[in-house]
């Protein structure tokens, strides 16, 4: 599946990398890590904690740069790219969902739903009725004029799934986003994310550590100290047509 060095990634697959490696202090967080991903699939990166599932997530994302290796957003790569265009492609084609919310406490819920549409030059009222709409699958709607502070742990993190999905984007990162939530509040939150991601094919990197989690996703793929557990002691994946389809399937 490795293209030549000098060649961009497959056509098909939205989200490429190729031998990323980083550091943390000189420690090793991210050793020769390769994969692709297609459009409108859900990938779970499971792994123990420091096993390297949220380094290769800002990886991905362009909010870290890796010290050795490619990373292409729709063939265009994001490893070469500068400060400001990496922040213009996380603001209007990426969507990130920790493990807080991160609310911003002075504005209302629908405000913060809306951020990222507000920021990006669209009109109060466009803005604000994508982001009621997001809340309104969420069950949530009835808070939007509330502040962070009135909200449940459980409800400030569908506003932030609502935040990632608002501008519809066509990736969503997902760091270990259910680990603060009981079942129920769990099983909301991966119902609207995975339906968001069939009905508008955006393709969702989830990283967890639980297996209740990962089971919604189409595929997997483990991290074991910094290194991925189908690829350890390799450069790029099998040229096998089993190591092809381990490495990007149709959604």
């Amino acid at each position: 599946m490795v293209a030549p060095p000098d060649n961009a990634p497959p056509d098909n697959d939205v989200l490429w990398a190729r031998s990323l490696h980083y550091a943390h202090g000189g420690a090793p967080a991210l050793v020769d890590v390769s994969l692709g991903v297609r459009q409108g699939e859900v990938l779970a990166l499971t792994g123990p904690h420091g096993s390297g599932k949220t380094t290769l997530l800002r990886c991905l994302s362009g909010q870290l740069r890796p010290s050795e290796g490619e990373v292409w957003f729709n063939s265009v790569p994001v490893h070469t790219m500068g400060d400001l265009a990496r922040e213009r492609l996380r603001r209007d084609r990426f969507g990130w969902l920790g493990p807080r919310p991160q609310l911003l406490p002075e504005l209302k819920v629908w405000e913060n739903a809306a951020l990222p549409l507000l920021l990006a030059g669209a009109s109060h009222r466009s803005a604000k009725h994508a982001a009621c709409a997001w809340l309104d699958r969420l069950d949530i709607a009835a808070h939007a004029r509330k502040r962070p502070a009135a909200l449940t742990r459980a409800e400030c993190q569908r506003v932030a799934l609502a935040r990632a999905l608002v501008n519809e984007p066509s990736v969503i990162y997902a760091d270990e986003p259910t680990a603060p939530l009981h079942r129920a509040d769990r099983a909301l939150l991966l119902r609207t994310l995975t339906t968001a991601a069939r009905s508008h094919g955006i393709t969702v990197l989830l990283a967890t550590d639980e297996e209740a989690t990962a089971a919604v996703a189409d595929r997997r793929l483990a991290l074991v100290d910094g290194r991925l557990a189908v690829n350890a002691g390799t450069s790029s994946f099998p040229d096998t047509p089993e190591g092809q389809a381990a490495c990007s399937l149709s959604a």
